[in-house]
């Protein structure tokens, strides 16, 4: 079985998608039509903006996505995945590609996701930082015990790298108690805010909403969502997960380990650079082969 993987912030790259435009009608349609549901040019960003300019959380969330379901589509029925599976936004591409989300939809969901999660880390300042190095247990261990302020794992990304999220002084605090606890890093994220922790509330709230009011269909295959690890094609369940990925982390580690445990063969990463979550899957369990659409 293969089975395609959607990758979230941090793939974008200056240029992205310019080729498929000048290359396909089809992807030339769906950009366009992205221009109109967003009500600006995304497109003059993606294709010609600076990699400032594509780390704006209103433009990289829904760049990566337009990215990645233009490759999926492109791909047709050459490529028809048994399984799919998103690393935090690309959650929302992967729903897209298996049908239970229209692209319109899932377009609007992401845009909206990303306007809420804006106000979010104004609202409140707080940071991510990559732990590399440690067992989970000690890293899992080392946040509950702080107390100078907010902090949580935040993204299972493989095993030995765990993302940790939450205020500054928490993350901080955390920071040099795991240096400490032995990691061999501790990286400080360039990230707008405390993304899959307790701060994305408010972007929660109103996130639920707007999945609340948006048709969902039973995929045509499974999606394996960030929340649990596990298999999802019920709508209902899909979008409970959907609504609590905000404030949870992303388990992916555990998520790719499942999915090989279910038949997964090979990986497909569709969209952005192709080469993050090959990398992850990579250190997760290196029998098992991936490509990049």
């Amino acid at each position: 079985m293969i089975a395609y993987v959607f990758p979230g912030q941090a793939s974008q790259f200056e240029g992205m998608g310019l080729d498929m435009y000048e290359s396909s009608d089809l992807a030339r349609e769906l950009f366009e039509q992205a221009n109109d549901i967003l009500g600006f040019s995304i497109t003059d960003v993606m294709f010609r903006g600076s990699a400032d300019d594509l780390k704006q959380t209103r433009v990289t969330q829904p760049a990566v996505f337009l990215h990645s379901i233009i490759k999926a589509r492109l791909a047709g029925e050459s490529f028809l995945p048994g399984a799919v599976a998103g690393h935090s936004l690309g959650e929302f591409s992967a729903l897209v590609a298996a049908g239970a989300l229209s692209f319109a939809d899932g377009l609007m969901l992401v845009a909206k996701r990303a306007q809420a999660m804006q106000v979010a880390c104004e609202m409140a300042e707080g940071t991510m930082a990559a732990i590399l190095g440690l067992d989970d247990q000690v890293i899992e261990d080392v946040c509950a015990q702080v107390t100078e302020g907010i902090v949580v794992p935040a993204n299972y990304n493989c095993p030995g790298q765990l993302v940790i999220s939450g205020s500054v002084a928490g993350v901080e605090a955390a920071m040099a108690r795991l240096e400490a606890a032995g990691a061999t890093r501790t990286i400080l994220l360039a990230v707008g805010g405390a993304f899959h922790s307790p701060l994305m509330k408010p972007a929660q709230d109103e996130l639920e909403q707007a999945i609340a009011q948006t048709p969902f269909s039973v995929p045509v295959c499974p999606i394996y969502q960030n929340v649990h690890a596990a298999p999802e094609t019920d709508p209902m369940r899909i979008k409970e997960n959907l609504i609590a990925q905000l404030t949870a982390p992303v388990r992916w580690t555990q998520t790719m380990q499942r999915m090989i445990a279910d038949g997964v063969a090979e990986f497909i990463e569709v969209g952005g650079t192709g080469k993050v979550l090959q990398g992850f899957v990579k250190k997760i369990d290196r029998r098992f082969p991936t490509q990049a659409l």
